[in-house]
């Protein structure tokens, strides 16, 4: 029995690590598409990902939520990265097909006016660990914004992360 659990708890940990690097990678491409300055982005990303990877881990990570902030006050576009876990482990991975799916996607998002910045946020089931460069925060309000369902950006065993744009 304690091979069954060890054989679990060793795939939950690289579907994790696979989840959060193309969460991760996804937003890179989303900023650098939209033109927004990717500078922290890419100074935090080690430190972001491992955050992720160890929520998705723990299986208390529900969201990551990329919100980009308009000189004018704004805020919009936003992107979603809901994640759902599936206990039974038995999701594919899917990497390629959905990355490719992602760039034909991208490719038709409206640029956003310079000096747009971003924020990013994460939402949970419940208790949570706490991450280095990480803290509360308050998301903008999404009243009015279009919603539009990628569908799955990524699966694994055990979890899934999609993606949805708030525009």
């Amino acid at each position: 029995m304690s091979t069954v659990t060890s054989t679990s708890a060793y795939t939950r940990v690289h579907t994790a690590a696979y989840l959060a690097d193309v969460i991760m990678g996804a937003m890179g491409d989303v900023l650098a598409l939209l033109g927004i300055d990717t500078s922290r982005f890419w100074r935090d990303f080690t430190q972001d990902e491992r955050a992720i990877k160890n929520w998705i881990a723990e299986q208390s990570l529900t969201g990551v939520v990329l919100e980009c902030h308009r000189p004018d006050g704004s805020v919009r576009p936003v992107f979603e990265f809901p994640v759902s876990y599936d206990l039974t482990g038995t999701g594919d991975a899917r990497f390629v097909n959905s990355r490719a799916a992602l760039a034909r996607y991208t490719a038709k998002l409206k640029s956003v006016p310079s000096g747009t910045t971003y924020r990013l946020f994460c939402s949970f089931n419940g208790a949570h660990s706490e991450q280095d460069g990480w803290g509360s925060g308050t998301r903008a309000s999404i009243a009015g914004l279009r919603s539009t369902s990628f569908g799955s950006l990524a699966e694994g065993p055990h979890a899934s992360a999609g993606m949805r744009i708030r525009d």
